[in-house]
């Protein structure tokens, strides 16, 4: 995917932000040969990046990179998985500057979420869709795309923004909460989410990296939009486990954060990175996702 002997030896990736999605793609490029760089949170972390060959640099709002031109030097594609705060985008915030100035910079990216549809009653949307978000949340994403496009415009960068669904895979799962006995149930009749694999969202990554076409986003979600407490039921069946009982949703609790999910109601397309990246997902619905990570487990 990364193409010739030369491009591998010369690519490097910078992601801000080096948390579950942004490991597992640096893994994968790793196995491409491609060198990794990024931030993360604390300094245990850093220490332990940096044992595994990656360099890492501490960096959060209140403290941003030391000597970001030094850290982000030699980066070829760049990626933001940092969410904004009720203050803004602290990447673009500390750091835009010091990303235009990159030379070379073949791919930026900058993962996003779907919340930025806000509520459709169990509708459909796609990437044209009107942006109407119902919470704090996903207007701060609103605003944080428009100040990376507003980035992209004004120093010509490649810029691609990436749409995630609910993100799972190992240890971020429902069996995972149905075997630490925190999985609920909430019955919402007609509530449906859309998810995504994290193998998925890095060979979604690893595609649009191989096809640029800056200003272009893509949606990244499964085929399946499914009732949460069915996917908690299937889990709990496939561990042999009694599936926590059905809660009203108005009974059920949920923390403000948790209750702010169920806020939105939509299906999510995502023809667009199969016609363009010519992506076949690994896991088009839950039930294969799960399955692979039971089966991943080696547990009988």
């Amino acid at each position: 995917m990364t193409g010739s002997g030369t491009a591998v030896a010369t690519s490097r990736l910078f992601c801000f932000g080096l948390g579950y999605s942004g490991r597992m793609l640096a893994e994968r490029l790793r196995a491409h040969g491609w060198s990794i760089a990024g931030t993360t949170r604390t300094p245990d972390s850093v220490a332990m990046l940096r044992a595994a060959g990656i360099d890492s640099f501490l960096f959060d709002r209140g403290r941003p990179l030391d000597d970001a031109r030094a850290a982000l030097a030699g980066a070829t594609h760049v990626l933001s998985s940092v969410p904004p705060d009720a203050h803004g985008d602290s990447v673009l915030d500390h750091h835009g500057p010091d990303i235009a100035a990159v030379a070379g910079v073949r791919w930026l990216g900058y993962l996003s979420t779907t919340g930025v549809y806000g509520d459709r009653d169990g509708g459909w949307v796609d990437e044209d869709s009107a942006l109407a978000p119902t919470g704090a949340r996903g207007r701060r994403r609103v605003a944080a795309e428009g100040a990376w496009q507003e980035l992209a415009k004004a120093h010509g960068l490649p810029l691609h923004i990436f749409r995630l669904a609910g993100i799972y895979g190992p240890g971020r799962n429902a069996i995972a909460s149905v075997r630490a006995g925190t999985a609920k149930r909430v019955d919402k009749p007609g509530q449906v989410f859309s998810r995504i694999h994290v193998a998925d969202i890095a060979s979604v990554l690893e595609a649009s990296m191989a096809r640029p076409n800056p200003g272009r986003i893509y949606n990244v979600c499964d085929d399946d939009p499914a009732p949460p407490a069915a996917v908690i039921a299937y889990a709990s069946e496939l561990i042999g486990r009694t599936p926590p009982p059905l809660v009203p949703f108005a009974a059920a609790e949920l923390s403000e954060m948790g209750r702010s999910f169920y806020r939105d109601n939509k299906r999510v397309r995502n023809d667009r990175l199969k016609d363009e990246l010519g992506i076949r997902l690994a896991y088009p619905d839950y039930k294969s996702g799960l399955k692979a990570l039971l089966a991943a487990e080696g547990d009988p």
